[in-house]
């Protein structure tokens, strides 16, 4: 209230579920419209005095921005009036995303890197956490073997599921055609994104966490890699079927696995081209930012 009162703010905007509890405990104190941004997990989050305390803190706010769909359903179940809330994606900055190789030269640099042979066979890459809701196993175990395209899989990442991987991988009679890099470095990731024919986001729902949005999913795009993801959560909010990429049920590697080989045979080309058109159309920050600003607008003159 203090700084508030000293910087006489026009909105006061939190960063995610967490920080806005704040809002909370300061709601009678303070007269300025205060609003959050969320991302997914930071509503999921099972510790119970904390899901608890959620519907005091929608109460107290005044606008709450959360970056898909899916996240916006959450907090409503958890007490937020859906008229409070809106959804809007994450954007990015062009210049942050450093992609200059083109697709021939970053699969020369990744086969030296990883010991890869890429003349005859398709890239496939995972970028993120290695954690259960990002699917890794059930994809390693259930879709790749009933790829019939002659593939690599390229898994990008660390986490507490990691070493539970590399055993999963040693019992597949495709174990030399799954990499399990581990964390690297922004360069090589850039490679990767560059070099791929395909990202992969295999997510399978999982009690108390989700995917709030999926933003190496369009990193991947910029790359003019369109994606084969599950149809779960932020995943609706981010791919658009033909446009950059393809949806599937959850849980279903009959249809996983079917869309990677159509796709590799029939619509590579066309769709890696329309990925990148889309992103830029649609996630950049400046086609973004000006809805944020509409919205905080809209806040601010309503209070």
């Amino acid at each position: 209230p203090a700084i508030v009162e000293k910087e006489q703010p026009d909105i006061i905007l939190f960063s995610s579920m967490v920080t806005a509890s704040l809002a909370g405990l300061t709601r009678n104190k303070i007269r300025v419209p205060m609003v959050t941004i969320n991302h997914g997990h930071d509503v999921k989050l099972e510790v119970s005095i904390y899901q608890k305390y959620l519907p005091k803190v929608f109460e107290a706010l005044d606008g709450v921005i959360s970056v898909s769909s899916a996240t916006r359903d959450e907090c409503i179940k958890r007490g937020m009036h859906p008229d409070k809330g809106i959804a809007l994606p994450n954007g990015f900055n062009l210049e942050d995303f450093d992609i200059d190789s083109s697709k021939d030269e970053a699969r020369q640099q990744l086969e030296r890197l990883f010991g890869l042979d890429l003349q005859t066979k398709k890239l496939l890459i995972t970028v993120g956490r290695q954690v259960k809701r990002k699917g890794h196993a059930w994809f390693i175990d259930k879709v790749f073997p009933l790829i019939k395209e002659d593939v690599i899989y390229l898994a990008i990442g660390d986490g507490p599921e990691h070493e539970a991987l590399k055993e999963l991988k040693q019992s597949m009679p495709q174990a030399e055609s799954i990499i399990l890099a581990g964390r690297q470095p922004d360069k090589v990731l850039s490679l990767a994104y560059a070099g791929a024919d395909l990202f992969i986001m295999p997510n399978v729902p999982v009690q108390g966490d989700m995917e709030g949005f999926g933003i190496v999913l369009l990193e991947a795009n910029l790359a003019q890699t369109p994606a084969i993801a599950s149809d779960l959560e932020g995943i609706k909010d981010v791919i658009e079927n033909g446009k950059n990429g393809y949806k599937i049920a959850d849980n279903n590697e009959v249809e996983f696995a079917e869309r990677i080989d159509t796709t590799l045979k029939n619509e590579l080309e066309s769709l890696s081209i329309s990925a990148k058109e889309f992103v830029l159309e649609n996630f950049t920050w400046n086609k973004v930012a000006d809805r944020y600003i509409s919205y905080l607008s809209s806040v601010n003159g309503a209070n």
